[in-house]
């Protein structure tokens, strides 16, 4: 729903009061609901910001524009916000009441008030030993108080200052979390360094303020932070690197600067080994140091590894994998024979191929047969859902990377498991390594001793990485580590209809549909009735067929946007699988609601909780501050300020999916995700589904997606690094 501006109250306003309560705070600290008592207005009103809320008690100076919302009626829409401290007795109060600062809740705050009056504030941050004054107060409680007031105190003159700068103070809460008491330093002398350390400040905002500091529009600071700007981006394209000459496009554009006066602030940077660099074929590459070091660093550990794992005394490995294939009642292709004796000769082997090629089996042989030589094997996947099916079709136990890693920290990866203390094992297993991005694959190799084996599984015509590199495709591209393709599909004529489409969308065939098989196909006349189609298939039709809405069928969208994307797929399917009640308690943020039995998924890694982006559960707790979350192998908390990791998992986008494997998939494939719509993204939702696989929408489509076999460059250079081409 849309504000709507009041007529006569379009231009800007200021407005000012105290702080009575606060309505929402986003936990992500981008928007606040709170009530304001205006200095010269009776009554009360309602204010919405996109910032921090302020404290309870605050005196706010705002500026803005009176709107009135569908739902909630007049509201003050504040742009610009400036909170000092309150001046008045019961301002004081109300302030320390609200239990901003540690140690004071609104009984302490009563008696200190009624002890010191106006001057309360003062005495917090001038002579905090005098709380002592206060009966119950001790030394230790007076420390906390003061410390956390000081806290405030910051977070007031970051707002203060930011404003006075012409930039926002909504960023304030944000800037202070990162850098505490050196928050004005950065800002004064490295305002750059906002655009990569915080979240929300784009390079333009952190630019603007450059300006006004006086850094002029040529200078080599200002430069260089574009470079390293337009140069931090290429990770989320998938990218290591990128052409020179395309690097200075980018930047000069940023910078609405000469190309030649960026190509000559790359040199200097280059020269001062500030950038990486690599040529191959008369042309320049450049990295960001962080990418550089990786791919460097994986190549040499992977060349590494292959030769010196330890020899196994294995006489006639074809004797063993024939004794094997006679006991499990098993008839082995050449391929899987192969693949199996690599297992028993080779230092790292990479085996790859489609559903139904037989890999399952042949990492069960590959584990059956290493175990009989006495070896202790680990098995890992990238994902928890990976991994879980790992686990299910080996009857071993298998675990995320990150937990091999045994991860930790809090945004930041860290890992426990490195290169001064190393896994304990003889063979490695790792499935679904196409979805490795060139980081976690360094962190791993590094974690892993002389001497072992290392089999990598995967799948290399799925989606590659959501992060940068493309490092299963790499390693089979260089030539130089053994690799095994698996072909052949086995039982054709017995095989499901989902495994043979899956192939025949990987040659380029459209697939063969029926309206009541295991691959259907819905043709509608529009995106919104596919997406009306979509929510009475999960919550009617498929249930009636004996599949459970939540835990069979998960619905997948190429994209986020539009009716047919993720973000209103999982509205809708909400409100039909999982409606509103009074027995049902809500958590609303300005994105979205999330509800009592919700089924949820973590949008970033949290080493410290120990669950990771992808991860899916369901909220079995939620109270006003707080919510619990089950996921496959962990019950976690989550305070109000981490809520904002959450998402609603009734949809989710294909690349999302990857690694897991469901019952039931439902694709839409519509014309206005034409953008998105290529052959191995329709090929990785296909082999996601086990059942059932329905695609809805327009045949036109669908030939899209199947035809479009023109998959993004990624710029890298794993491949020749690993041929020591360079």
């Amino acid at each position: 729903m849309e504000q709507q501006t009041l007529a006569g109250f379009d231009t800007e306003e200021a407005l000012a009061g105290v702080v009575e309560s606060v309505i929402f705070a986003a936990p992500s600290g981008g928007f606040a609901v709170f009530r304001l008592t205006p200095d010269h207005e009776s009554g009360r009103v309602n204010v919405t910001v996109q910032s921090e809320a302020p404290l309870v008690g605050q005196q706010v100076a705002l500026k803005g524009h009176w709107v009135v919302h569908p739902k909630f009626g007049r509201q003050f829409r504040a742009e610009h916000l400036i909170a000092s401290a309150p001046t008045s007795a019961d301002g004081i109060e109300r302030f320390l009441a609200s239990g901003v600062i540690d140690g004071i809740g609104p009984a302490l705050a009563r008696r200190i008030v009624q002890h010191f009056g106006a001057e309360t504030l003062d005495i917090l941050e001038q002579q905090p030993a005098r709380l002592a004054e206060i009966p119950g107060v001790g030394s230790a409680t007076a420390k906390k108080a003061a410390t956390s007031y000081q806290a405030q105190s910051e977070l007031r003159d970051i707002m203060i200052w930011l404003e006075e700068h012409g930039i926002s103070g909504t960023f304030a809460a944000r800037i202070f979390k990162q850098y505490g008491s050196f928050a004005l330093d950065v800002l004064e002398h490295h305002p750059y360094r906002l655009t990569a350390e915080v979240s929300g400040i784009g390079f333009l905002t952190a630019d603007a303020l450059a300006k006004r500091l006086g850094v002029e529009a040529d200078s080599p600071v200002r430069l260089r932070a574009g470079l390293d700007y337009a140069l931090s981006r290429i990770a989320l394209s998938g990218h290591c690197c990128i052409p020179e000459a395309a690097l200075i496009e980018r930047a000069a554009k940023v910078l609405s600067a000469p190309h030649e006066a960026v190509r000559d602030a790359l040199s200097r940077g280059i020269e001062a080994d500030y950038f990486a660099v690599e040529s191959i074929g008369g042309e320049t590459l450049v990295y960001p140091p962080l990418l550089y070091d990786a791919e460097c660093r994986t190549a040499e550990l992977l060349r590494y590894l292959a030769g010196r794992a330890d020899q196994l005394t294995v006489g006639a490995p074809d004797a063993l994998v024939a004794d094997w294939e006679a006991r499990a009642g098993l008839r082995l292709a050449a391929g899987q024979r192969a693949a199996i004796e690599g297992a028993l000769t080779s230092g790292i082997l990479v085996l790859t191929g489609g559903p139904g090629t037989g890999k399952t089996t042949v990492v069960r042989g590959m584990i059956e047969l290493l175990e009989r030589q006495g070896l202790t094997i680990l098995l890992g996947a990238p994902t928890g859902r990976a991994a879980k099916r790992l686990s299910e079709a080996t009857g071993r136990k298998a675990v995320t990377v990150h937990r091999m890693l045994e991860a930790q920290g809090g945004a930041q990866a860290m890992f426990a498991k490195d290169e001064d203390e190393q896994l304990e094992a003889d063979v490695i297993i790792l499935d679904e390594v196409s979805m490795m991005d060139i980081v976690l694959m360094r962190h791993f190799l590094e974690a892993v001793p002389a001497g072992c084996h290392l089999i990598l599984v995967g799948d290399v015509d799925q989606l590659p990485a959501v992060g940068p590199g493309a490092v299963l495709k790499d390693i089979l591209r260089s030539g130089v580590i053994p690799s095994v393709c698996l072909t052949e599909v086995f039982r054709q004529d017995e095989a499901s209809r989902i495994v043979l489409n899956a192939h025949a969308i990987n040659q380029g065939r459209l697939p063969e549909c029926a309206e009541d098989g295991d691959f259907r196909f819905y043709e509608l006349p529009d995106a919104e009735a596919t997406a009306d189609r979509i929510v009475d298939l999960c919550a009617r039709i498929l249930p009636a067929e004996g599949y459970s809405p939540l835990a069979d069928i998960q619905v997948l969208s190429p994209m986020h946007r539009q009716d047919c994307g993720v973000d209103s797929l999982n509205r809708r399917l909400q409100a039909a699988l999982n409606p509103p009640s009074p027995a049902k308690s809500e958590y609303t943020n300005s994105v979205l609601t999330l509800r009592l039995g919700d089924k949820v998924m973590q949008t970033k890694n949290n080493y410290q909780k120990r669950v990771f982006n992808g991860d899916i559960g369901f909220i079995r707790e939620l109270e006003a501050d707080h919510l619990t979350v089950r996921f496959a192998e962990e019950t976690v908390d989550y305070e109000r300020a981490e809520i904002g990791e959450l998402t609603l998992a009734y949809a989710m986008s294909v690349h999302k999916s990857q690694g897991s494997e469901y019952p039931v998939i439902v694709l839409p494939l519509v014309p206005g995700h034409r953008i998105m719509l290529q052959r191995n993204l329709l090929y990785t939702a296909v082999t996601r589904a086990k059942s059932l696989v329905i695609l809805l929408g327009s045949k036109a489509a669908l030939q899209t997606a199947v035809e479009n076999d023109r998959t993004k460059r990624r710029y890298t250079l794993l491949a020749e690094r690993l041929a020591q081409a360079l």
